[in-house]
């Protein structure tokens, strides 16, 4: 059972990987996912997953692959933040020479899959999955994706391959904010649900939480694997943009301040998720 300290110590997390993430908004082009999965990075990198800033290549560490890759601000802020590059890094992303672009890529230390093209996340997941238990290793491979990606086709034969290798060190996260590149719904684009079933189906003990509780959260991942020989699949229901009301209201996916968005409104965008 999480203490109270423990949580309110990663709600405050939370709050400054989306506040930063915010920050990084003048440089980086993809706030609605970012905001929208900023428990879930928080409750991982401070709390979950076994990581070594000293060592990113640790063959024993927990491996999170972000397939939903333009989704990078919280990644990349939990990352310095923790050591593995300097936080100063951060004021650079996009320039050119930086390790960080606008899709998490393992030009980053830390990073171990290049986002991009959707969909492709779970296959290698699986992939690094099969590859420690085959090796004998320790850790998880944890894999973060959206909810639109899911669509893709691929996603579904690496589910399939998850359930019937019986990989009980892999993990599924749904960010499942309901949008997607557009203020159009995830179902009138392509229908999802029941999300819940579908995963079950391909062999997956499935637990469907709140994305933005911390205490479900940490209490979910606490109890991984949630069944012995079966993969884990883990549906968190959340907001696009959350903590910022004007990217909430407009299902925000994609938007730069000083290009296509007010630089005023940046300001007025921190304050609110910092809560002063």
């Amino acid at each position: 059972m999480a203490t109270q300290e423990l949580i309110e110590r990663l709600e405050e997390k939370a709050k400054f990987l989306r506040w930063r993430s915010v920050e990084m908004n003048i440089r980086t082009a993809h706030p609605g996912g970012a905001l929208s999965s900023s428990d879930i990075f928080a409750v991982l990198y401070y709390h979950t997953m076994k990581v070594d800033p000293d060592n990113p290549s640790w063959p024993d560490r927990d491996v999170l692959v972000n397939s939903r890759g333009f989704a990078c601000e919280p990644l990349y802020v939990a990352l310095a933040d923790l050591g593995f590059f300097p936080e100063s890094d951060l004021a650079m992303a996009e320039e050119m020479g930086s390790h960080m672009h606008g899709m998490s890529a393992t030009t980053t230390p830390g990073v171990d899959f290049s986002g991009g093209s959707l969909g492709h996340g779970l296959g290698f997941g699986v992939g690094v999955a099969l590859g420690k238990r085959a090796r004998g290793l320790d850790g998880r491979a944890i894999v973060l994706t959206g909810d639109g990606e899911i669509q893709e086709g691929a996603n579904w034969e690496a589910a399939m391959a998850a359930g019937h290798y019986k990989l009980e060190n892999f993990v599924w996260i749904v960010d499942r904010n309901r949008y997607q590149t557009s203020a159009r719904g995830t179902e009138d684009t392509m229908s999802l649900e029941p999300l819940h079933t579908k995963m079950e189906a391909f062999g997956f003990a499935v637990r469907r939480i709140n994305g933005h509780d911390v205490r479900e959260l940490v209490d979910t991942l606490d109890a991984l694997p949630l069944e012995p020989n079966r993969p884990s699949a883990v549906i968190c229901d959340t907001v696009k943009g959350k903590g910022v009301s004007f990217f909430e209201e407009n299902r925000t996916h994609a938007g730069r301040f000083g290009r296509n968005l007010d630089t005023a409104l940046q300001e007025a965008a921190i304050k609110e998720v910092r809560g002063y």
